[in-house]
């Protein structure tokens, strides 16, 4: 008999389920296998819809009434999971296997301070009195590195950051020595600094403590960076299966190869390079082909890929499930293309279409009647505190920085949606007034925003067609029936069928939506189009389909591009220019060129540093930073990233605003740290 040192922690079998719409059961995985050993990480990727969570449920128990394994076993630490009842369950979750979701907000109970919330399952699970738990609950704090925990502690969960409350998650999580682990998107809504702090925890406690984990994600840099194995799911089906190195090395199925030619890379740029999105959309639970499942999407789909491929082990342990496997390892084809110097854009004609001159923007903070009798002065959210920015016709400039840098608020001013303080923001060299309630139509007409979630910016109760219509019948005067004619036009524009203007939002995928949303900006033909993290919230290849519709458009319009977001990668390959923003104020100004090659800003050298690599083999300096980002209500003196600066000089960057440095190629630095000197230092680092 397998001892308990030997067996795995976690071991399915041929799993597949089912969910039942209306009469019938449609299978959403389907015989699915995977091993997790003691200490070891297994990331689970694919697209959304590919069955990734319906597997980490099912071993949890969580599948609902409409949900049910209708065949193979789910065994864990040696018990037959599918036998067990719920009532059986509740003696192994919390105890034995932990869940961290993607949302700590919605997880956590707002009405709980958070030592309660830990301390809860410490004495339900291991017994602990009330004193023993709350003093390891600040210690659990302390063990995923909480600044200030008892602080922390005694706090709600909307007092502190996100962050914080991923760790609070993480603590809940590891606070009963769970033998499993089960890590759902937990970085998704994080912004990379405070992602790479979270994985950097995760490695380390998981290897103090032995843990097996399951991570459940899309996000392949992070897999590449953090697990040991990665499994690749497509529309409930295991379609390749590897230890991570030589996976990422040379992935083989068609489809993971297209999910890695969907990413860009660091220093990879419109200019040069097309990203391969994969063409079409992962099918619906009752479209799912008979055959191979990717055939329909697959640029080497045969007549043999009518009928289903088993899944093969290869020598070197890896499982795939094509049937063209060989011939793909031997190079004879090709399911995607080698990144080549194709792209196209457009020639800029240097002309200035938009000018941000010292912009300030502040929000009042409400005084509580004590400051109010004590007479104390009334305090300001500085936002955006003197930032002056250009773009020219046709070009993209992209914005990045943490939560809380202020990029919204900044895209906002400009569109009108919040109030200026100070400075002056100008569109073809006239002035815009600064509520968008002041700006007649002709103003509205030339300035649109692509907000980044689709599902609240598109009215549900209205067809596709409703809603792009308007633009043309509101700004541009037509007739319903002229109207009706452009939103075909503007369908096929976002590469779109004319069939979809009878749908509703509810009919689309979230790809489909916020190709909706990006051809309702462009109805109008704007001269400056706004995007707001318009594509951080979906999938990789649809990410690769809507950067390329972006770039294709707005060299089809001959448009300027504001496009906000934090990661970096993303932005460098869109953008023609780059503007970092750091508490309401610009680090640093660079061409896209330039941005990546040394020096940069150390918030710039911070942020690159904290991208994951989607190759494994790529070394780079880790560098982290400490602490949050400070309070814009009393921001720090000197440089406002001194304190969390991991090249802090000493009372110079405390107490002395930094000089701009203007650097060949055109970047500009706001930093006390000669430029030489930084170059020289991040190159040896």
């Amino acid at each position: 008999m397998e001892s308990s040192k030997n067996r795995p922690v976690l071991q399915i079998s041929g799993l597949t389920v089912a969910y039942k719409h209306g009469r019938i059961w449609q299978e959403a995985v389907r015989d699915f296998s995977l091993t997790i050993e003691s200490g070891q990480m297994v990331g689970l990727v694919g697209e959304s819809g590919s069955g990734k969570t319906t597997v980490a449920m099912a071993v949890m128990g969580y599948l609902g009434k409409n949900g049910r394994i209708t065949q193979g076993e789910i065994i864990f630490n040696g018990r037959h999971l599918r036998d067990l009842s719920p009532k059986d369950m509740t003696g192994i979750w919390g105890r034995q296997i932990n869940l961290v979701p993607q949302d700590p907000q919605s997880a956590l109970n707002p009405s709980m301070r958070i030592q309660e919330q830990l301390a809860e399952p410490l004495r339900q699970h291991l017994g602990m009195n009330k004193k023993e738990a709350n003093e390891r609950a600040v210690a659990l704090l302390e063990m995923v590195r909480v600044p200030d925990p008892l602080r922390v502690a005694r706090s709600y969960p909307h007092q502190i950051s996100g962050g914080m409350q991923q760790r609070v998650m993480i603590a809940l999580a590891l606070s009963t020595e769970p033998r499993l682990l089960i890590l759902d998107e937990p970085t998704t809504n994080l912004d990379v600094t405070t992602q790479a702090a979270i994985l950097d925890l995760f490695a380390d406690l998981i290897r103090e403590r032995d843990t097996a984990v399951l991570y459940v994600t899309h996000n392949l840099g992070v897999v590449a960076n953090i697990c040991d194995h990665v499994s690749v799911l497509y529309a409930g089906e295991q379609v390749e299966a590897a230890v991570v190195q030589p996976l990422f090395a040379q992935p083989i199925h068609p489809y993971t190869q297209g999910l890695m030619a969907s990413v860009p890379q660091l220093g990879e740029n419109k200019a040069r390079i097309q990203l391969q999105a994969i063409p079409g959309q992962i099918p619906s639970l009752g479209e799912r082909p008979s055959g191979c499942v990717f055939a329909p999407r697959c640029a080497v789909a045969i007549d043999i890929c009518g009928t289903q491929p088993s899944l093969d082990a290869l020598a070197d342990g890896r499982l795939v499930r094509c049937h063209r496997w060989e011939e793909i390892v031997q190079g004879e084809i090709a399911p995607v293309p080698v990144k080549t110097d194709t792209a196209v854009t457009q020639a800029q004609s240097g002309e200035t279409l938009l000018n941000v001159a010292d912009v300030q923007v502040y929000f009042p903070v409400n005084r509580s009647l004590l400051d109010s009798l004590a007479r104390r002065p009334k305090e300001q959210v500085k936002a955006v505190d003197g930032v002056s920015l250009t773009i020219n016709r046709g070009e993209t400039l992209g914005l990045v920085g943490e939560s809380g840098s202020g990029k919204t608020t900044i895209s906002r001013a400009i569109i009108g949606l919040a109030p200026r303080t100070g400075g002056e923001i100008e569109l073809l060299d006239k002035p815009l007034p600064p509520s968008v309630r002041q700006r007649d139509k002709n103003i509205l007409r030339h300035l649109q925003y692509v907000f980044q979630n689709p599902e609240e910016a598109l009215n549900p109760y209205m067809t596709v067609g409703e809603t792009l219509r308007r633009p043309f019948m509101t700004l541009l005067g037509m007739s319903k029936k002229e109207a009706d004619t452009a939103v075909i036009q503007l369908l096929a524009d976002v590469r779109l069928p004319a069939d979809y203007a009878q749908r509703r939002p509810g009919q689309l995928s979230g790809g489909e939506k916020q190709r909706v949303a990006i051809a309702r900006a462009f109805a109008t033909n704007p001269d400056l189009l706004i995007a707001d993290e318009a594509v951080s919230a979906l999938d990789v290849s649809v990410q690769a389909s809507i950067l390329n519709l972006l770039n294709d458009l707005q060299v089809e319009h001959d448009n300027a591009l504001l496009f906000i977001s934090h990661d970096l990668s993303v932005i460098g390959y869109l953008a023609d220019k780059i503007a970092v923003m750091y508490v309401g104020k610009l680090m640093e100004l660079a061409d896209a060129e330039t941005l990546f090659q040394p020096p940069w800003h150390p918030y710039t050298e911070a942020l690159l540093s904290a991208i994951p690599r989607i190759n494994p083999t790529e070394q780079q300096e880790p560098i982290r930073l400490t602490g949050d980002v400070p309070s814009q209500i009393n921001l720090p003196g000197g440089c406002p990233f001194h304190p969390r600066c991991p090249r802090y000089l000493g009372d110079i960057c405390a107490t002395e605003t930094p000089p701009w440095q203007e650097l060949p190629g055109g970047k500009r630095i706001f930093c006390h740290i000669p430029a030489k000197e930084l170059e020289a230092a991040q190159e040896g680092s």
